[in-house]
């Protein structure tokens, strides 16, 4: 079946209170998804983030992030009054997100509201509404977060010793000490999982599916690596001996190296994968399909020694491979699991060979197609009907700031393929998007901006730079209603709806 999407994240969302939420606008954009005659919705992850903001490295893997709770919402249930809310300062900008100001009136709002509702339900209905919705590996993330407080926000392995190993006296006596800390953690997953199971409820009645997104990965500084040292590369004093990343290439002369902790394979082996099956469970729940990212970790894993400056000295290990999959078949009763395996970047044969192995549709993005060097796999007269196709993805230039960065020769190669329509004209993004909605690939999903026909300004993520990263937001009425027929039209002629 041949259909297609956008990808937004939630954070772009144009709410109020200083980024995107799950308010009557993410509503609002479920319709337009519909009435624009799209099946999908493509998010980024929605964990809790770290230094940095990047959704990619989050404190748990089975958390969801406070950021996108709805406080009009909160209004309504009157936990929180308007007025309180106004009086947060989230920042003047309607197109960027203020993270230090987002940091610093978020908590307190949302503490306020959890005293109100603490005050309503009482201690006993309160803990009955934590089990049903929380998982065990989330009520976990929240004791992280009430020790990270009481640590001055410290990483668990700067913790004082007998919590950091999780003795069990102290695991005991800071449960006690902390337990209201650790309630308004539960209060604000509580709060996330309501209103996203809403949210979503909303958009599958509509015919719209979520596609999540997952990194590999967790972080060090997580709930994932203080509960569970016994999954990663870590040394006695729970420190790892080797990181992730990706080794040096045309782009980085020094590599990526990322940080995270790298698994124990051979201990999730012999567990059955049980971990990684619970994170698949929590995502399914989330998501009606997960992108999983860097999926050739599973083949091949880039490992660089703990305490190294750069990624230059890393060395390939061997992953799971499929066997990893196979239990997931097994434990999901299904040999069509929802996933999408984003297989970007250089692919070995062991590589291509995992993705055709499992059945997962891989990716294909148009901007990497256009390389006067080399005959490219991303050209769209290569692809497999089994993938799904992007003019780039939220770690790519917009379509418009990407053209008009590319090199002369590219450029004509681009023009050229196109049939050179509109030429460097403000309407270019438009042919991009109908060579990917043309193309054979069962499923397309453009970003939003590129359907506006935005520049670099309006760029989710630069990987390896900090500073300007995951603020970009959507303003009201830029998806206009001529924009969504356009896309419609353009769905229905090459039968995608």
């Amino acid at each position: 079946m041949r259909e297609c999407g956008m990808l937004l994240p939630i954070s772009s969302l144009p709410s109020p209170y200083g980024i995107g939420a799950f308010s009557k606008e993410a509503y609002e954009f479920v319709d337009t998804l519909q009435s624009a005659g799209q099946k999908y919705w493509q998010i980024l992850p929605l964990g809790p983030t770290s230094y940095g903001d990047s959704p990619y490295q989050s404190f748990s893997a089975f958390a969801g992030n406070p950021y996108f709770i709805d406080l009009t919402a909160l209004i309504e249930e009157e936990l929180l009054t308007e007025e309180e809310c106004e009086e947060a300062d989230f920042g003047d900008s309607l197109t960027y997100i203020s993270y230090d100001k987002m940091y610093e009136n978020r908590f307190p709002l949302l503490h306020k509201a959890y005293k109100r509702w603490m005050e309503k339900m009482g201690p006993e209905k309160a803990e009955a509404c934590f089990a049903e919705k929380l998982m065990p590996e989330t009520k976990e993330y929240c004791f992280y977060m009430a020790l990270k407080n009481h640590f001055d926000s410290e990483p668990w392995i700067s913790w004082e010793e007998g919590i950091k190993l999780r003795w069990s006296d102290k695991m005991e006596w800071y449960r006690w000490e902390l337990k209201e800390d650790i309630q308004f953690y539960e209060f604000q997953q509580y709060k996330f999982q309501e209103q996203w199971e809403k949210l979503k409820a909303y958009a599958n009645a509509h015919d719209i599916r979520i596609i999540g997104d997952i990194p590999i990965y967790v972080a060090f500084d997580s709930a994932d690596a203080w509960a569970h040292p016994e999954l990663f590369q870590f040394d006695r004093d729970n420190l790892p001996s080797a990181v992730a990343g990706c080794p040096p290439d045309g782009f980085s002369a020094t590599g990526q190296l990322w940080g995270n902790p790298l698994y124990r394979w051979d201990y999730h082996r012999q567990t059955g994968f049980a971990w990684w099956m619970k994170r698949m469970e929590y995502s399914f729940r989330l998501y009606d399909v997960v992108r999983v990212d860097h999926f050739r970790g599973f083949d091949e894993y880039y490992s660089i020694p703990y305490g190294s400056e750069t990624a230059e000295h890393g060395h390939w290990e061997k992953g799971p491979g499929i066997e990893i999959f196979r239990k997931m078949e097994e434990h999901f009763g299904t040999k069509k699991l929802p996933i999408i395996a984003e297989d970007l970047g250089f692919l070995t044969q062991s590589v291509l060979d995992l993705v055709k192995e499992t059945g997962f549709p891989g990716m294909k993005v148009l901007e990497f197609a256009f390389d006067t060097r080399e005959e490219s796999d991303y050209l769209p007269h290569n692809y497999p009907k089994n993938c799904v196709v992007y003019t780039g993805t939220h770690d790519n230039d917009t379509i418009r700031g990407w053209f008009e960065k590319m090199p002369e020769p590219d450029k004509l190669l681009a023009l050229e393929y196109i049939n050179g329509r509109h030429g460097e004209g403000p309407w270019v993004n438009w042919d991009f998007i109908r060579l990917a909605l043309a193309s054979v690939a069962n499923l397309a999903v453009i970003p939003v901006q590129d359907y506006i026909g935005l520049g670099s300004e309006a760029r989710i993520n630069e990987p390896s730079t900090l500073g300007n990263n995951w603020k970009w937001r959507m303003k009201k009425g830029e998806l206009s209603d001529e924009i969504c027929q356009k896309a419609r039209r353009m769905a229905r002629l090459y039968g995608r709806f």
